[in-house]
């Protein structure tokens, strides 16, 4: 009976992963659909110049927003999960929390405006933009706490509708009033107009907090007892985005704007991992509740696959027509295209270490931490030593510039060995599921994106047009055709009624 029980919560576990990854599907292809506007805007009409001073003030302010959340983004399921309290009151504690911290974040970059605009003049009220911290912290935990209930789609609206083409089409309205200054007040509605978006699900969700009262004891015990998480976002976060403060110090304004532009599309697949978070982390806390370590091994190596082979097929499909893809965003960023590539391939290479991680953080957070912490200390220290390195040698700027995507590829991947041999040492179970049909879809895939790259230079548009479709269409016919089994399948299908039971998922190649 109790092998019954166990294998029906198992399935439950893989429906709800399903059900979320589908609605998370959706909100990747929106997303996608959305952020594409807004390269092509922003190197069209900006130039790399002004790209690289908003990358550089919006990783400030990036920052400054994780750590205002303290840890709730993954923190708050399980403070609910192991709470008397009503969840209400639970929930707009940690509201509580991450607005006191935001506040305080805002300040410090009121104060220290050079902070967000390190290589240009800060003039008129650009101080205040710094208040914008406020919008994505808030965000981040209505939107967990949203997750917590399974309401993926309030996530899909806000992050991959409403922010995206609110700054697209900001981008390029403000274009018209400042050339200089448009970017960044773009990027300040989308948040305001992404908080809106948030909010307004979490208060169906919850409702407003009858008969709360803001404990400072309760307040000050999430902050405390969420802390190894906020370092583990904040490491998380520094290792994808340190390579631009390096470029910051090294090279030109224009440089950094490129390069931001190269990210800016490796980082779509990684958005697509970062958008099961929200549904794995109550599915893994619940498991652990149970005391089944087993159960969060099985979670994470589904996920992990899916969020690899997804990530697999956008690098393919991304990478081998990259120069035509950065020459559509303008003729200046083509030479970006090898720090594209590199970037894509890092993106896969990480996907089995940023997907155990959410398990780790449940189960070992300060064992993750450090080894989070040594992962940036190595890409750190590789970034330096691969452009002074480029340097020494001759090496023309845009080699020299691709030194940090490339020490990030080589760290990420070594972090990625180290956590998933931690998680299995955890669980006792295998975290990583290695298909063959992984593989030869990369591969065949490849072949049909060669054939397409080695038409005439004329004919380039056909690459992107048809080039691009055709090996995504490619890939995911060998993957679902030859290695997805019945519970990987339960993405493209009806969720089972309740009671019934999961299909093995023999048979998978």
């Amino acid at each position: 009976m109790s092998e019954t029980v166990t294998a029906l919560s198992g399935g439950e576990d893989i429906n709800a992963l399903a059900r979320g990854g589908r609605t998370n599907i959706l909100g990747f292809v929106l997303r996608l659909a959305a952020r594409l506007p807004f390269l092509f805007i922003a190197g069209r009409a900006y130039g790399p110049d002004i790209v690289g001073r908003y990358a550089i003030a919006v990783l400030v302010i990036e920052v400054a927003a994780l750590l205002a959340t303290l840890g709730l983004k993954r923190g708050l399921a399980q403070a609910l999960a192991d709470t008397d309290r009503p969840h209400a009151h639970v929930v707009w504690d940690a509201m509580v929390v991450a607005l006191i911290a935001s506040l305080i974040a805002s300040g410090v970059l009121i104060l220290f405006p050079q902070a967000m605009f390190p290589n240009s003049q800060v003039t008129g009220l650009e101080p205040l933009i710094a208040l914008v911290v406020l919008c994505p912290a808030l965000s981040d935990v209505a939107l967990s706490a949203c997750a917590y209930r399974h309401n993926i789609g309030a996530a899909v609206t806000a992050r991959a509708i409403i922010e995206p083409w609110t700054i697209s089409i900001a981008a390029w309205a403000f274009s018209y009033v400042s050339a200089r200054d448009g970017l960044i007040f773009a990027y300040a509605l989308s948040m305001v107009a992404a908080l809106a978006a948030s909010i307004l699900p979490f208060v169906r969700e919850y409702g407003l907090p009858h008969g709360w009262r803001p404990r400072p004891s309760s307040i000050w015990w999430l902050a405390r007892a969420n802390a190894p998480l906020a370092g583990a976002d904040a490491i998380e976060w520094a290792t994808r985005n340190v390579d631009r403060f390096i470029l910051a110090l090294l090279f030109s304004p224009a440089v950094v704007g490129i390069y931001y532009m190269a990210q800016q599309v490796a980082s779509v697949p990684q958005r697509l991992k970062s958008s099961f978070d929200p549904i794995l982390g109550p599915v893994v806390t619940k498991a652990l509740a149970e005391d089944d370590r087993a159960a969060v091994a099985k979670q994470v190596r589904q996920v992990g696959f899916w969020v690899t082979s997804a990530q697999a097929a956008l690098a393919v499909m991304f990478s081998l027509p990259a120069e035509g893809v950065m020459g559509l965003i303008g003729k200046e960023f083509v030479i970006g295209a090898g720090a594209l590539c590199i970037l894509l391939v890092a993106e896969v290479l990480a996907s089995t270490g940023a997907v155990c991680e959410t398990g780790l953080v449940y189960i070992a957070r300060h064992k993750n931490l450090a080894v989070s912490v040594c992962v940036l200390l190595l890409q750190i220290a590789l970034s330096f030593v691969f452009v002074f390195v480029a340097r020494a040698q001759g090496w023309p700027e845009p080699v020299q510039a691709a030194g940090p995507a490339l020490a990030l590829a080589v760290s990420l991947t070594i972090g990625s060995a180290v956590k998933a041999a931690l998680l299995y040492r955890l669980t006792g179970a295998p975290v990583v599921s290695i298909r063959p049909s992984f593989f030869a879809a990369i591969a065949i895939a490849s072949l049909v994106g060669g054939a397409f790259a080695s038409l005439p230079k004329h004919y380039e548009w056909a690459e992107l047009s048809i080039g691009m479709p055709a090996i995504l269409v490619t890939y995911l016919f060998v993957i679902i055709k030859f290695g997805f089994g019945p519970e990987d399948r339960a993405l493209f299908r009806k969720m089972p009624a309740a009671g019934e039971a999961t299909l093995p998922t023999e048979g998978k190649l």
